[in-house]
């Protein structure tokens, strides 16, 4: 049992928030000293709340929710990652036709009202103000450990601005500063955002601890979050920062203790949250943390009673919804001759190589990569997954590695990327590439045959600059069966035409 995952649905006074201009008041009923007096652990309910608006849509169960949406579970964090990292790139595909999710999954007609840029928008300043509360509420206060919570709590915050760096391109800067400040909040530019994260993830790193609890940030993690940061800063700033980026990734993989699980199926399996390779999850769990929007979204929307068996994934219902495109499974060869175990994890029967057509349930293979049975195979069919979502972890810290040593970063040689990269492809039971045969693009193409259906997708594409134009096309990319050129302004998704309504010092982005 996952202990920390009990904590995660609890529904606290201690706070609350909308999201409309971000004026937020935190209500407290006793100080959290008084709270702290009657009940030691309460500090950990407390931060689990904050923890929990990254796995779970509301507080009371899969059909609550935080924020505004008709269906609870589209406004999960998790599953706006997937439809707008995933979805809008090469790897993955939705055949539901539901007006927005549409023209992710086809790159095109991009504009203000679409759903899923509110959503996502939304759910990230639902979070920031949760934590500018809280660190308003330990402001002051006295209790064991008060540092490190206050740091686990600035690294929450800093990760949903970096979400709204990476897809919206700007925002407004909330923090306990100006907690309740009646005028609208001023525009804050992307390389305002960036140098505010920036910021926080440097100061709370050497105080943050070294190990930390299952589930939750520790200094690896905000290592690796500042790896991220610095490995886009070109897209983000206009300026490389890859020796920096290098500095942390050297400091997850030399310092973290982490290492490669043996089992590559483990790690999108039940069992995972004992797996040595996941850095941070997000934590799910078959009845106290149920929800719409976490793994249940991977593992329901990639099955169908319609081609395939649910019961062998650990499901109880399949949502006939996604598909991988050939831009995935084309890039190991011939799936039925491979040695790769990725390439084993497509549903091939009854489906068709071509996407023909992207609404067709049989064309494109369904991706079995994540499933709700242990990595043995064994366990109960569930409605909901309990297979927790590992949201960083060490094969993607090598395959970074391996691109910064390209990339000619200081603290890296293409010796060790050579080497970390053949780690990743021997435990997948891929052949030793050699030190010819590793260029930035194999790095694009590795990331995709490992990490696809995690959330990097999109961004990878465009660090890369392979998302927009025509140098790079896939299936229904531009709305078109064999791609099509997109424009430079997809880069960024436009800010909703809500966020605009709220707040008039918002703008909207170039090209919408």
């Amino acid at each position: 049992m996952k202990k920390f995952i009990t904590l995660i649905g609890l529904s606290l006074t201690f706070l609350s928030a909308c999201t409309g201009d971000l004026d937020v008041t935190p209500e407290v009923e006793l100080s959290l000293e008084q709270v702290l007096a009657n009940d030691p652990n309460a500090i950990d309910g407390l931060i689990s709340k904050l923890y929990g608006s990254y796995a779970l849509t509301g507080p009371t169960g899969p059909a609550s929710t935080d924020i505004v949406s008709n269906d609870a579970g589209e406004g999960a964090f998790l599953r706006a990652i997937i439809n707008l990292q995933d979805f809008t790139a090469d790897g993955m595909k939705n055949r539901w036709g539901d007006d927005g999710l549409d023209q992710l999954t086809t790159t095109s007609n991009w504009d203000q009202n679409n759903k899923f840029f509110r959503l996502f928008f939304d759910r990230a300043y639902f979070t920031i103000p949760q934590c500018n509360n809280f660190m308003q509420i330990l402001d002051g206060a006295d209790f064991p450990n008060e540092e490190n919570i206050a740091a686990e709590t600035r690294f929450l915050r800093a990760l949903a601005y970096y979400n709204i760096i990476d897809v919206f391109g700007k925002g407004v800067l909330a923090t306990e500063e100006n907690l309740g400040q009646p005028d609208f909040l001023e525009e804050s530019s992307r390389v305002e955002l960036f140098n505010y994260v920036e910021s926080e993830l440097l100061e709370i790193e050497p105080v943050i601890s070294e190990s930390s609890t299952y589930g939750r940030a520790n200094r690896y993690v905000v290592d690796m979050l500042l790896a991220k940061l610095y490995i886009n800063a070109e897209v983000y700033t206009g300026t490389a920062r890859w020796d920096d980026a290098a500095t942390y990734i050297n400091k997850v993989i030399n310092e973290g203790g982490y290492s490669l699980d043996p089992n590559f199926v483990k790690v999108f399996s039940a069992d995972n949250n004992t797996s040595p390779e996941i850095i941070f999850p997000l934590i799910a769990e078959t009845i106290s943390s149920q929800s719409y929007g976490n793994t249940t979204y991977l593992v329901n929307g990639n099955l169908s009673l319609d081609t395939m068996p649910l019961a062998q994934f650990g499901a109880t219902g399949g949502w006939t919804g996604h598909r991988a495109t050939k831009a995935w499974y084309g890039l190991f060869g011939n799936l039925t001759t491979s040695t790769d175990v990725r390439a084993g994890l497509f549903w091939t029967n009854g489906h068709n190589f071509e996407m023909n057509d992207y609404r067709e349930w049989t064309d494109g293979y369904p991706s079995i990569k994540f499933r709700n049975t242990n990595s043995d195979g064994s366990g109960t069919p569930t409605e909901f997954s309990g297979t927790d979502f590992p949201f960083y972890r060490l094969a993607d810290a090598y395959l970074m590695y391996a691109e910064l040593a390209l990339r000619s970063a200081n603290g890296t040689n293409l010796g060790d990327a050579l080497n970390y990269v053949n780690a990743v492809r021997t435990r997948a039971g891929a052949s030793n590439i050699t030190a010819a045969d590793l260029t930035l693009d194999f790095v694009l193409d590795e990331r995709a045959r490992e990490l696809n259906l995690e959330g990097h997708r999109r961004s990878d594409l465009i660090r890369f600059k392979k998302f927009t134009g025509n140098s790079y096309l896939w299936p229904w990319k531009g709305n078109s069966v064999n791609g099509a050129s997109i424009p430079e302004h997809y880069k960024l998704f436009p800010i909703p035409a809500t966020a605009l309504q709220a707040n008039p010092n918002l703008k909207q982005n170039p090209g919408y």
